[in-house]
């Protein structure tokens, strides 16, 4: 089956071109072209991936990111000609996956695409079939039903971004994992020494899990190396 595309676009040529183009590549692909339709239509058609324009002159993409994130938990990439990093940060802030400067080249946007899918349903080349499931004291995840509950009893809300990540550090518990590592197996890129995603999506997961964004002891920093799971202090 193909996967499902909303294009959030209000330039009638460029929704045009982009949509047949992943057309072309198997895509099914719905288009909106007014931000104030945007979130409705997420929430009505349940895409796999949505591309987001930030500039929309009726509705912005932060603010439909942020409202359809309340209740959609598929990959958006949000599609911008802005260029200022604050912007970036806040897009991944609101839950965006991942974050594309305009003009882009359609490979590269088809190569953004496909990562992130790749991510999401988990075909990550691996030939043995790991552990569907870890649980630390009283924490637990489960990528099948991909799920998280703390040790309080909570289930902490997380985006598919989130999840991905979290999964990622919990395998490696004990591990120190670097952001190179994190990127390439997330978007299939390398870390470029500016890209703020993961340094985002770690101050999220903080928070949902209850770790002390101060003296974080569940998500450790290492300095100049990456982030540690912590195999401990989930009693």
């Amino acid at each position: 089956m193909a996967s499902r595309i909303l294009l959030v676009e209000d330039d009638n040529r460029l929704s045009a071109l982009v949509a047949g183009y992943l057309r072309k590549h198997g895509y099914d692909v719905d288009v909106v072209l007014r931000g104030g339709d945007a979130v409705p239509a997420i929430l009505q058609r349940r895409p796999d991936l949505v591309i987001l324009d930030v500039n929309l002159p009726d509705k912005d993409g932060f603010q439909i990111c942020r409202e359809a994130r309340e209740h959609y938990d598929g990959v958006v990439i949000m599609v911008t000609a802005r260029d200022e990093p604050f912007d970036e940060l806040l897009g991944l802030e609101f839950g965006a996956d991942d974050y594309v400067h305009k003009p882009v080249e359609p490979r590269i946007l088809l190569a953004r695409i496909r990562a992130q899918l790749r991510r999401v349903t988990g075909r990550n080349g691996e030939t043995s079939s790991p552990p569907e499931s870890y649980a630390f004291g009283r924490f637990a995840i489960n990528r099948t039903s991909r799920s998280v509950s703390l040790p309080d009893g909570s289930v902490p809300e997380l985006t598919s971004a989130e999840f991905d990540l979290l999964w990622i550090l919990a395998r490696h518990a004990g591990e120190v994992v670097s952001r190179d590592d994190l990127m390439r197996e997330l978007r299939g890129v390398e870390f470029d020494g500016m890209d703020r995603t993961i340094d985002a999506g770690i101050s999220k997961l903080r928070r949902k899990l209850q770790d002390d964004a101060g003296h974080p002891q569940r998500i450790k920093t290492v300095r100049g190396k990456g982030y540690q799971f912590s195999k401990i202090g989930w009693e």
